[in-house]
């Protein structure tokens, strides 16, 4: 079957369209919940907090348990039938939301779509570093790491207006049926690439250990701040997405079409610039002086935090919505260059665990209390703040969790002191224990 794939297509160009394909079917999967807060907390009487742990703490749950075995099966076993069956098995998980009954069995079929994450990511961003050379990996990185703002778009605006017109729980069907052709797609046309074909470490097949590979996220002080930096920046940003078309409600009186096509339009174009510019950037300047890889996002998260306190404090729709539009230009800066750094730094068979540990950073602390972060904040603002339900305690919660950017900015400032000599240490799995 692989020389099959391998006549059909062996273009690494081909491999990075369709993983990013599938990456932004599992981020529409993923989105849509965001987009109908308001109508599934209206029909099952939910809370901020409960939707909170609907939108990101059930997604959390089965890919803390399942994304640190999967990816040490990719360091063994071929990735792209990994990918392939993940992406259908997440399709038919985000298919059977739309046919609950109750709050506890929507929280189950979200557990269900974090299979996806936990096959999919760990094996997606390996199967890259096996495609494309070290100096080309950020740049690719940016294109792959083009699925949330796409999928944030296509999530939002379809998935909204699909609930418009026919109910929320049909947007969720259709969210799912691209998955399932798409897993196949991949399956048939994109074969397994060697490993380590690009790099100047041969491959003899011997897979390190999971102790090895957190050793080397630990003991490297560019990976350890970076991983730290990325986590608070994904924390705070899955949390205050997962509650901006309900903001735009909620402030604004935007209907549910309206709200979630203008979240789709703000996390969509100018996020994409920022992703892709970022790891354009990144390689560029990154030849030149390693230290670019760490202080591009260090200055990017500088810029987010108060420009998105700023565009909380507005009035009117307009001045918001700009405001969020310019934050989202500079709001994923970080992404590809986290991405390309930590994936360089490691052994070819190191590379899927360390995905599935960020991912796991990610999705616990991420997506897992970052939607819980916020939902909680609102719930708190709302009481005193609030209690005509006008949107201003949780514009108060988004904006107050903005100060984590900050936060996440000086970790990436500290690692640029310390990259250009990790990037100068081998491979070799055993380098950090000499």
């Amino acid at each position: 079957m692989d020389k099959v794939r391998g006549r059909l297509c062996a273009s690494p160009a081909w491999a990075l369209a369709m993983l990013t394909a599938i990456s932004t079917c599992g981020f529409i999967d993923r989105v849509i919940m965001q987009v109908l807060v308001q109508p599934i907390k209206i029909e099952f009487g939910l809370s901020d907090l409960e939707i909170g742990a609907v939108g990101g703490l059930a997604f959390a749950v089965l890919y803390g348990l399942l994304s640190l075995p999967i990816a040490r099966l990719a360091e063994r076993r071929p990735r792209i039938p990994l990918i392939a069956l993940g992406t259908v098995l997440w399709s038919i998980a985000t298919m059977l939301c739309g046919a609950v009954g109750s709050f506890f069995q929507l929280f189950l079929a979200r557990v269900g779509v974090g299979v996806g994450e936990a096959v999919g990511l760990p094996a997606s961003t390996s199967t890259l570093s096996d495609y494309f050379p070290p100096d080309r990996r950020t740049s690719a990185m940016a294109v792959f790491f083009l699925a949330p703002p796409l999928g944030a778009f296509i999530g939002s605006a379809g998935g909204a207006s699909i609930a418009e017109l026919y109910g929320w729980r049909w947007s969720f069907l259709a969210a799912a049926l691209p998955g399932l052709l798409l897993g196949l797609m991949l399956y048939l046309t994109v074969p397994e690439p060697r490993r380590g074909g690009h790099d100047s470490t041969a491959d003899d097949e011997h897979v390190p250990t999971l102790m090895t590979v957190l050793v080397r996220l630990w003991r490297r002080p560019s990976l350890r701040h970076i991983l730290i930096g990325s986590t608070l920046a994904s924390m705070i940003g899955f949390g205050v997405n997962a509650f901006l078309a309900a903001y735009l409600s909620r402030r604004f009186g935007f209907g549910l079409a309206a709200a979630g096509v203008t979240a789709g339009m703000i996390a969509s174009v100018p996020a994409s610039l920022s992703v892709f510019g970022g790891g354009r950037l990144a390689d560029y300047f990154g030849r030149k002086n390693a230290r670019y890889y760490a202080l591009l996002p260090a200055l990017a998260l500088f810029i987010t935090a108060p420009l998105y306190m700023l565009a909380m404090a507005q009035t009117e729709a307009a001045m918001a919505i700009a405001l969020l539009a310019t934050v989202a230009l500079v709001q994923y800066v970080y992404l590809a260059p986290s991405a390309g750094v930590i994936q360089n730094m490691m052994h070819p068979r190191m590379r899927a665990s360390a995905s599935a540990l960020t991912g796991l950073a990610y999705a616990l602390i991420g997506t897992g209390l970052g939607p819980l972060l916020i939902g909680g904040l609102s719930d708190h603002f709302s009481v005193g703040a609030d209690p005509s339900g006008s949107g201003q305690g949780l514009a108060m919660a988004m904006g107050a969790g903005a100060l984590i950017y900050l936060w996440a900015g000086v970790h990436y400032w500290l690692a640029s002191r310390s990259i250009a000599a990790d990037f100068q240490r081998p491979l070799d799995a055993r380098a950090d224990f000499s």
